[in-house]
């Protein structure tokens, strides 16, 4: 079965040349298991929709040379929306063969692969899609005009040597503001450990501010996790608070009825009558 599985994968992935390269059973099974990625599957088809659009943007890219990307897309998008039945058709035709192609070249890729490949590739496609989850966020809050975090002292160090700074490639200059850094006496150092510290004071205030806003336009969900804590706490405060000035009038109101009512004619009446019976 070993064999069978290694023959298989090797029509797949290996050409001939790669075949005649590798002697031992080991040194392929290692090239194959380098080669196991999600990067290697069969790739998704594009939607009728897609396709259409792949075919429509270089027109109205020539139609309309001075109109911006996010323009020709809504351009495109309605021009998809008004076009006839029978010529989406044709789309979502083709469409419907490719999606059947891929589906048939997915289950012979699957099969290739071994539990422990598909555990990794399961892991793998997490992480992508954790990566594009958090780009997304990184965007809706530049968007949304997010504070940006305080610079530590190191930071303001190299912004403000990084141009003279030795080394050709960043991360050498990089290493060697570094090295300098670490070699700046405790009182050289304290000019930049203020400059963060004022930076740490300029980005509470701004998230204060920013924040307050993101209450108002109900995205209570981007406020930090001790805020929110604090939040819930004097709301649950308040409500409390609430609760005991309502408590109190509603005593008071009631104490104010009985008085009233212990001294209206009627119950006055009652009250006479009553001590002369007895």
């Amino acid at each position: 079965m070993a064999v069978a599985l290694l023959g298989r994968a090797l029509a797949a992935f290996l050409s001939p040349r790669h075949i005649l390269r590798c002697s031992t059973t080991y040194s392929v099974e290692k090239w194959f298991s380098k080669q196991i990625s999600s990067d290697n599957s069969p790739k998704r088809p594009l939607t009728a929709y897609f396709r259409f659009v792949k075919d429509q943007q270089p027109i109205f890219r020539e139609q309309n040379p001075d109109v911006s990307i996010l323009e020709i897309a809504k351009k495109i998008a309605y021009a998809w929306k008004e076009l006839p039945v029978s010529e989406k058709q044709t789309y979502e035709a083709a469409a419907k063969v490719e999606r059947q192609a891929y589906k048939e070249e997915l289950a012979i890729y699957k099969a290739q692969l071994s539990p422990a490949q598909i555990v990794a590739l399961k892991e793998e496609r997490r992480q992508k899609r954790a990566k594009r989850k958090a780009m997304r966020k990184k965007r809706e809050l530049t968007v949304l005009g997010k504070p940006k975090r305080p610079r530590t002292g190191f930071n303001i160090f190299m912004s403000e040597h990084f141009q003279e700074a030795k080394g050709v490639s960043v991360q050498a200059k990089m290493k060697n503001l570094f090295e300098e850094w670490q070699d700046l006496s405790s009182s050289q150092k304290q000019t930049y450990l203020q400059l963060a510290e004022d930076d740490k004071v300029r980005y509470e205030n701004e998230m204060k501010s920013w924040e307050e806003q993101m209450v108002d336009v109900g995205r209570e969900d981007l406020i930090r996790y001790k805020n929110r804590r604090l939040k819930k706490s004097r709301v649950a405060t308040e409500k409390k608070t609430v609760k005991k000035v309502i408590s109190k009038k509603r005593v008071k109101t009631i104490k104010i009825q009985r008085t009233k009512e212990s001294s209206s004619p009627e119950v006055k009446a009652k009250l006479k009558t009553k001590s002369s019976e007895e």
